[in-house]
């Protein structure tokens, strides 16, 4: 449905979503740059599932990975990769059309999911770093502290709380008949912004933030006793230098991971909050990108706890040689120089 604005001698043509009254405003791109943002998305997700199913494929495969983080990070690689798969696709077609074509529930369904993978990333995130802390500020205590089963704790809740939270917060009337005076109408009709509300706008800056925090925190702790480490070790025997070298490693990826972090969701979250003061006063298109580098954030993921280190590049090159089919790759020392 398009109508004609008279503005001067130039005419405007506007499409909406559907022809009914109150439908959101189409923005019509030229076929060519819809193809070209198609194919690239498409690609993008191609390349961080493979990614992210490389981590998953390795962490199983191969028993000398079988260790409480790499089990974190193959848990981490499936948030990353069901995101990909299952919830960018249609945020793709929303950011290029400007408008949802896939109804009510599947919009409900579609944000469920969005939600429950970002926040699953987030709280490994935090758990990756809780572990690594330990692995440092605590070499002695770490293998009796941080076993298999405690991973798997974490990565139960994990996922379960980022799972019951989002199904409250969705699905639960109990949350629209007690807040509704800080909930908002959809803004119009063809749009799927089921948090479109100031309650959201203020509970989403702390659920996102906080883990940061902490991430922030425990790496200020592990770089300061990383290096106090390697200056001892050093001064003590050279044949200690790899340990302190593989120290250094872990403060420097984890660093590098709390800084991407940063880039990637503040933007996001601190715009949804101050949003929700000005009465939703960012353009779509600025509210797009926000969205778009907070899902950068899985794509990135892989890169910085997987590709950094050694021995998942060494199982990388396994995997795609002839020797993954012999019966002795699975019990390949992977950490060995």
């Amino acid at each position: 449905m398009s109508v004609v604005l008279n503005q001067g001698a130039e005419k405007h043509p506007i499409t909406f979503c559907y022809q009914v009254n109150g439908s959101c405003p189409r923005t019509v791109h030229p076929l060519g740059i819809q193809g070209a943002i198609y194919l690239a998305c498409a690609a993008g997700v191609l390349i961080t599932v493979l990614g992210n199913l490389f981590v998953v494929f390795a962490v199983s495969y191969f028993k000398a990975l079988h260790t409480p983080t790499n089990f974190l990070l193959l848990s981490l690689a499936l948030a990353d990769m069901f995101l990909r798969l299952l919830v960018l696709p249609l945020s793709t077609v929303r950011s290029v059309e400007s408008c949802w074509f896939f109804g009510g529930f599947f919009c409900r369904l579609h944000t469920y999911l969005d939600t429950l993978f970002c926040l699953t990333s987030i709280f490994h995130l935090c758990f990756i770093s809780i572990d690594r802390h330990c692995a440092i500020c605590e070499p002695l205590l770490y293998p009796s502290k941080v076993t298999v089963r405690v991973a798997l704790r974490y990565i139960l809740a994990g996922w379960g709380v980022p799972a019951a939270y989002t199904a409250f917060l969705l699905y639960a009337d109990v949350v629209e008949r007690g807040l509704s005076q800080w909930l908002e109408e959809m803004p119009c009709v063809g749009s799927c912004q089921l948090l479109f509300n100031k309650f959201w706008g203020w509970l989403n800056f702390p659920v996102f933030f906080f883990p940061c925090l902490i991430m922030i925190s425990l790496y200020v702790k592990i770089f300061v006793v990383a290096s106090r480490q390697a200056q001892q070790i050093n001064s003590l025997s050279k044949s200690l230098a790899g340990a302190a070298k593989h120290e250094r490693k872990a403060a420097k990826t984890l660093g590098i991971a709390v800084g991407v972090y940063l880039l990637c969701w503040l933007p996001f979250t601190i715009d949804t909050m101050v949003d929700s003061l000005l009465n939703f006063i960012t353009p779509p298109l600025v509210f797009d990108v926000f969205i778009w580098l907070a899902y950068f954030n899985s794509a990135c993921n892989p890169i910085i706890y997987v590709f950094s280190y050694r021995w998942f590049r060494k199982a990388l090159k396994l995997i795609l040689s002839q020797e993954i089919f012999s019966l002795r790759t699975p019990t390949v020392d992977l950490y060995q120089e």
